[in-house]
């Protein structure tokens, strides 16, 4: 069996890439790891041998170029004696653009826990519409970044085509430092905590953005957003979410959604019994001082 495909430089104009190194990988259960390589050649083109293919395992192949690893689809070796790679697209990199485009953001916001919070999950599709890939100059300055919503925490990166390794949440901002290249949009996720008491949730539009989806499970709570269209009641996983579009919305764009109280516990009334009782506590003591110091009644 061979494996074949080619390599093309991307950019203003598409062109071959010869003498790329080119690897292809064995990927199993057990193990992974490189098995050979090749240089492709002025067309850009390359084969590889596989004596004794892996029916049960995968193969994948990656060429670095202008230090970022591209990886092609996994595939697996089947009956057929040539395995064809798409093509492997490359690019230039640069750190000082292109600007990275938000094309969707979807926001997730479940029914309040009983502690009152909730959680919340967004996936955010970003594109990349220059020529160059865009990667990061360090961690103060990333590839993308994006404010997040206020009274949140427990910050969580996702799954996605931006692992959660290159994925950074600093102050009110999450930050991504893995490399975007042009092409299909990327995505990116991430989940967090929203505080309990939560009444007002504001998503913040800090940049232009083409699309706003969101899903709430409190599925009469009100939702305000430039150009809002309802697209009805979803059932996902057994669980009923109200289903809102907006966009495209401009940098400054308010998305807010009007949550209900919580779920009401006894255990919230702790803290107003607490101060009952101490407030009780200190007039009965003031009490019991004015008595032990009253003067003696005068006998008639």
């Amino acid at each position: 069996m061979s494996v074949s495909g080619r390599v093309l430089r991307g950019g203003g104009d598409t062109v071959p890439l010869s003498k790329a190194m080119v690897v292809l990988h064995h990927v199993s259960r057990e193990s992974a790891g490189p098995i050979d390589s090749v240089r492709s050649d002025a067309r850009g083109r390359y084969r590889i041998e596989l004596r004794h293919p892996d029916t049960t395992g995968a193969y994948v192949v990656t060429v670095w170029f202008d230090s970022i690893a591209y990886v092609s689809s996994a595939f697996v070796a089947g009956d057929r004696p040539i395995a064809h790679v798409d093509d492997i697209v490359t690019y230039r990199t640069t750190t000082d653009g292109p600007p990275i485009a938000i094309t969707r953001r979807l926001a997730t916001i479940a029914r309040a826990t009983d502690q009152g919070t909730r959680e919340v999950l967004e996936i955010l599709e970003l594109e990349n519409r220059g020529a160059t890939t865009r990667v990061a100059r360090d961690s103060i300055q990333p590839t993308w970044a994006g404010r997040v919503p206020e009274r949140t925490s427990q910050f969580r990166g996702g799954q996605g085509d931006i692992s959660a390794e290159a994925m950074r949440f600093r102050n009110d901002s999450v930050l991504v430092l893995a490399p975007i290249g042009p092409g299909p949009a990327k995505q990116v996720s991430y989940a967090y905590t929203v505080a309990a008491g939560t009444r007002r949730f504001v998503i913040p539009i800090d940049q232009a953005t083409a699309e706003v989806n969101l899903l709430v499970e409190d599925t009469l709570a009100p939702v305000h957003a430039p150009t809002l269209d309802s697209l009805g009641i979803q059932e996902i996983e057994g669980r009923r979410f109200a289903a809102w579009r907006s966009g495209p919305l401009a940098a400054g764009a308010v998305v807010e959604i009007e949550l209900p109280a919580g779920k009401f516990r006894a255990q919230m009334l702790l803290p107003y019994v607490i101060g009952v009782l101490a407030a009780a506590m200190v007039l009965a003591l003031i009490w019991a001082l004015r008595r032990r110091v009253a003067p003696p009644r005068l006998s008639a």
